[in-house]
């Protein structure tokens, strides 16, 4: 019989309700917990002092790993290349952080010897999906275990009284019950009266950004510079990826830029309402969908278009490390690498928008695109493109009139 005293596991551990209160739970069945937290950007507020609130909260260790840039490096840039955005609005922050998460948990496991994995999300969200694929891709044989599956907690109020009864220290309250996540590329607000999709966002769910009615009365200038389809510099100062990011989130968030209110549909099946601040990132897919548009041809831009939602949607349902994902990642790589120049973009009461363009490779021709018409084209070519173009329709419409 195996002494399960000894099996350790190591728990994806953010110092927040959920995962505070799995610790007691799992040591109440016999585990030795590790606990794994990851700096994807969520502020000093949320990292200071977490190895020893996981300490006292029963963990015989915790490690905070500096993830930032390859979650930048590795998710953000390949998914702002293919301008990929969940049903036209989510950017996406939480969905691209969790593969950069599951594999530092899955090394950790290796490091302490542990057989098992745990996660605090909840039977009815999506991260539960991202963060199990992403244990497979790299240890399929660790067992995973999920206590909101299967424990006697139901709500988060629940998870409050026993987080009180068992003297863990956490920040929720009943009163202000929000479920948060925040990274460097944004943050996200669900639960609560934010649920009420009768009701407008109570004004203290937002935590980032300017109220837009609130900021600033002039506007404010920045100049983008990309290379390939990633961004190097702002305002001609070269940037590392993390500082690029934390930059643009700064100005942005001055502004009020980045602000989406959705209905979504969870991959689980039903539809949740969330609040996602993403200052930074809407600048920069802003400024790339400019320098995009004169640097990629017209059939292949028509193409990343078709592909971008299908991205977006493999991204958000956790499939990160499919085989299907790299494929378009190289056709999203191909396909921008002419994508490099100079995009101004003016912020101003939460919107972001383009002023001006200059590209390295400009598709764009005064001579073709000007009404003046000039040696490069022939306006008499156009008779008869305009009559095989519209044969079809032509002999569709011929036809009814004969009925």
């Amino acid at each position: 019989m195996v002494n399960t005293a000894q099996k350790k596991v190591v728990l994806a551990y953010s110092g927040g309700l959920d995962t505070s209160i799995i610790i007691p739970w799992l040591k109440e069945r016999g585990w030795e917990v590790h606990c794994m937290a990851g700096d994807v950007g969520q502020g000093a507020e949320e990292l200071v002092g977490l190895e020893e609130k996981a300490a006292a909260s029963g963990a015989a260790s915790c490690k905070v790993a500096d993830l930032r840039e390859a979650f930048v490096s590795e998710t953000i840039w390949p998914a702002l290349k293919a301008l990929a955005v969940y049903e036209g609005r989510y950017l996406l922050g939480t969905s691209l952080a969790r593969p950069i998460l599951a594999r530092a948990q899955v090394e950790y496991a290796h490091e302490v010897g542990a057989t098992a994995v745990a996660h605090g999300c909840t039977g009815k969200g999506n991260d539960q999906v991202r963060f199990e694929l992403g244990y497979r891709a790299f240890d399929p044989g660790l067992e995973v275990i999920a206590p909101w599956r299967n424990w006697e907690i139901k709500s988060r109020e629940d998870a409050i009284d026993y987080a009180n009864n068992a003297g863990i220290p956490i920040t929720a309250t009943k009163e202000k019950i929000y479920s948060r996540d925040r990274n460097l590329w944004h943050i996200s607000h669900e639960g609560g009266a934010i649920e009420d999709v009768g009701s407008a966002p109570p004004a203290d769910a937002w935590t980032w950004t300017t109220d837009p009615k609130a900021a600033p009365d002039e506007g404010e200038i920045v100049t983008l510079r990309f290379e390939s389809g990633v961004p190097v510099s702002v305002n001609g100062a070269a940037l590392g990826p993390v500082e690029m990011v934390e930059t643009l989130n700064e100005r942005g968030a001055r502004h009020g830029v980045g602000r989406v209110d959705i209905i979504e549909n969870r991959l689980v099946g039903m539809k949740s309402r969330g609040l996602y601040e993403t200052p930074g990132g809407t600048i920069l897919y802003e400024a790339l969908r400019t320098l995009r548009s004169v640097t990629v041809e017209r059939d292949t831009l028509d193409l990343m278009e078709r592909m971008a939602p299908e991205y977006a949607r493999l991204v958000y349902n956790g499939q990160w490390f499919h085989p299907k994902r790299r494929a378009m990642d190289a056709l999203f790589t191909e396909a921008m690498g002419s994508a490099s120049g100079e995009v101004t973009v003016e912020l101003y009461k939460g919107s972001a928008t383009s002023r001006q363009v200059s590209a390295d490779r400009s598709l764009y021709r005064d001579d073709l695109a000007s009404f003046t018409m000039g040696a490069g084209y022939e306006p008499q070519d156009s008779e008869g493109f305009v009559r095989l173009f519209g044969l079809p329709g032509t002999v569709a419409a011929a036809a009814e009139r004969e009925q």
